[in-house]
């Protein structure tokens, strides 16, 4: 797996689309809010010094919004200390643009900072999660950001690149080319000259794989015929994903395999020459 692919499929916000969220988060919102002095209380402890919350108190960040959109919200910084406090504003692992990235919020006084995530044309649908960090008097604070990129969801799984190896088994490679997230599932059926050589119900397969990402993977065959032709056929399947199949063709001839065969064919041939002669005398 790519380490690229992990986290956010949501790029990072280029110069243009910071431009533009940072507008979009002044025009609607405004530079950062002072609201007001706290009432007069005691001195705060040390993790109470200073809070950085949603808007409203809520636990996380809720943006939802079609890809190509520029979703807003507001982060409340809580100063409760008797001096002014600077506090530095990140993303995490989210194409963040905030009103401002450093804020000085004066003693006893709650700031709020409003700030935006660009969601790019080319983001698939999906839960998408990020956070968002608040520094300052050599603390952190840090907040859930939840994103949810709506549109219609694709679930597809095929398998590719099957081969088949008496020493390595049967190699292939699993591709999720929809836009959600697949669990995969793998039943692998072959069929010699004779009939069936190998039969294994579909399984849960311990990966997961993201839009667009691949694997290759091999499973294992300790135990191959020793002379036959076969037929190997894997399907794969996924939730809401329709089952995909592919098939490799191999011929197994072992030294054991063909001395055996070398014997049956000796002794069978055995009484029709003795017959044979027989005849000629």
């Amino acid at each position: 797996m790519r380490a690229a692919r992990a986290g956010w499929a949501v790029r990072a916000v280029r110069a243009g689309q910071a431009v533009r969220a940072g507008q979009a988060v002044r025009a609607g919102l405004g530079a950062v809010a002072i609201l007001g002095v706290l009432a007069a209380a005691p001195p705060p402890r040390a993790a109470e010094a200073w809070t950085a919350t949603p808007a409203a108190g809520r636990p996380y960040v809720y943006l939802e919004g079609a890809a190509g959109s520029v979703l807003q919200d507001t982060l409340s910084v809580t100063n409760r200390t008797s001096g002014p406090l600077t506090v530095r504003l990140t993303g995490q692992g989210a194409p963040v643009a905030f009103a401002a990235r450093t804020v000085t919020v004066p003693a006893r006084t709650r700031a709020d900072v409003p700030f935006a995530v660009t969601v790019t044309a080319d983001t698939p649908p999906g839960e998408r999660r990020g956070a968002v960090r608040a520094e300052a008097a050599g603390r952190a604070a840090v907040v859930p950001l939840h994103l949810r990129v709506s549109g219609p969801r694709l679930a597809a799984l095929t398998v590719e690149d099957v081969t088949v190896d008496r020493a390595r088994g049967i190699r292939y490679t699993l591709v999720n080319r929809g836009n959600t997230v697949l669990a995969p599932r793998l039943a692998v059926h072959a069929d010699g000259v004779l009939g069936t050589v190998l039969d294994r119900p579909e399984r849960p397969l311990p990966l997961v794989l993201r839009p667009g990402e691949r694997a290759t993977r091999t499973e294992p065959w300790p135990d191959p015929p020793a002379l036959d032709s076969v037929t190997v056929r894997l399907t794969a399947g996924a939730p809401d994903a329709a089952p995909a199949t592919a098939r490799a063709d191999a011929s197994f001839a072992s030294p054991a395999g063909l001395g055996g065969a070398a014997a049956v064919l000796l002794a069978a041939a055995g009484p029709a020459t003795y017959a044979i002669r027989r005849r000629r005398r």
